[in-house]
């Protein structure tokens, strides 16, 4: 008896509710209405398309530091040749990079697609890795293109704004990307930063691509300095699903009194588990026109191996030789004034061997201890020395 009392009390309160919940339903119907006349939302069942966008948008990046110290203690604190870490002795902030992309246009010879991907970098390397961003109001500005996929064939992709190099077997990132931290020689010497143009990417089979760029010359970065361009193609072979073989070449017109030219072979493979291997050759021919050409090669090998997923060894030795003297000697790198090799020698050689050591305690963290030697023909190339040691470590959290 009681139970029925307190249902019967209740009964009104119930209809009160229902009531209001409908009045409440009918408001935000109403609402939705004007929102649709109004374009606010779309006519139909579908989530707004800034919704449907933003989510496959992503953002990527790192944060990497380190402190290195050279064994020769330069008066000046600057490691003549040396592309990491400016200042000898100091704690140094190398790179903050952020990525902001859509998922990649798919190839498809059926519908057009679309993506973009745009990457900033800051930091003590930055103003070696970025090129000519300032002159565009973009002084961070690593790359920075437009995907599509043209549906020719199988599907065309072609990509449009800032590129980065197609040359060298490292990543300009370092250590977050490669398995040694400081940057090899040939990604510099015989290497090019990013540069503004145009790429066309046709995969003909599983195992056979083809790249074809054009591009503000070879080292002209965002704005060219002429009428000329430079023409850059790659064939790509992956004669295994573990190997990969990259040929290269490229011509130009990088001034009004030099024309450059030359190719590069990039290889790489996994053996077993953890062994892996890498390979660069490079050759440039730099011709002035109005006097003799002259010639740089280099050469580079990578092993590293990976014995857990938490530690790692790697190993690099590279060696680049200018017989004419014209692509070594005398070249500061950008942003590092007194970092020229200087010498009474007219052509040399310069090569290094490095070992660094993996560490990944937890996922997204790097640790990098690492042991370089330099070694040089040029007499007094490095402060007034042939050789020298630097060690030091990095760390790279990647997000």
């Amino acid at each position: 008896m009681a139970s029925t009392s307190v249902l019967a009390q209740e009964a009104p309160r119930i209809d009160k509710l229902e009531k209001e919940n409908q009045d409440l339903k009918q408001r935000l119907e109403a609402l939705e209405m004007v929102a649709k006349k109004e374009g606010i939302l779309p006519s139909g069942s579908e989530p707004p398309k800034f919704v449907s966008a933003m989510s496959e948008i992503s953002l990527s990046g790192f944060v990497q530091a380190s402190y290195f110290y050279n064994t020769q203690e330069p008066t000046d604190r600057t490691s003549d040749g040396y592309l990491w870490n400016s200042v000898h002795d100091s704690f140094s902030i190398n790179k903050v990079k952020l990525t902001l992309a859509s998922k990649p246009a798919e190839r498809s010879g059926e519908a057009w697609g679309a993506g973009f991907r745009a990457s900033m970098i800051w930091g003590d390397d930055a103003p070696v890795l970025n090129t000519g961003g300032e002159r565009q109001g973009l002084e961070a500005l690593r790359e920075a293109y437009v995907d599509l996929n043209i549906p020719i064939g199988d599907g065309l992709i072609v990509k449009a704004g800032q590129l980065i190099s197609l040359l060298n077997f490292e990543s300009g990132d370092g250590g977050a990307a490669n398995p040694n931290f400081s940057q090899g020689y040939q990604w510099f010497f015989t290497g090019n930063g990013p540069s503004a143009g145009i790429q066309g990417d046709y995969q003909f089979t599983e195992w056979l691509n083809l790249k074809a760029r054009v591009q503000n010359g070879l080292y002209a970065g965002a704005v060219d300095g002429n009428t000329a361009k430079t023409f850059l193609g790659s064939i790509g072979l992956t004669p295994t699903a573990n190997t990969w073989i990259n040929l290269l070449g490229f011509a130009g017109e990088e001034s009004a009194t030099l024309d450059l030219s030359g190719g590069s072979v990039l290889a790489g493979t996994k053996i077993g588990e953890g062994l892996n291997l890498g390979f660069e050759f490079d050759y440039f021919n730099f011709d002035p026109g109005a006097g003799p050409s002259s010639d740089l090669w280099s050469v580079g090998g990578w092993v590293w191996y990976d014995f857990t997923s938490k530690f790692g060894v790697a190993f690099r030795a590279e060696y680049l030789d200018d017989p004419d003297g014209g692509g070594l000697k005398g070249i500061t790198l950008p942003g590092r004034p007194g970092s020229a090799l200087l010498s009474p020698d007219p052509d040399g050689a310069i090569g290094s061997l490095t070992l660094t050591f993996n560490f990944r305690p937890i996922p997204g963290i790097k640790i990098q201890p690492e042991f370089r030697y330099d070694f040089t023909s040029y007499d007094g190339a490095y402060d007034g020395e042939e050789d020298r040691f630097i060690i030091g470590a990095g760390v790279s959290y990647s997000f």
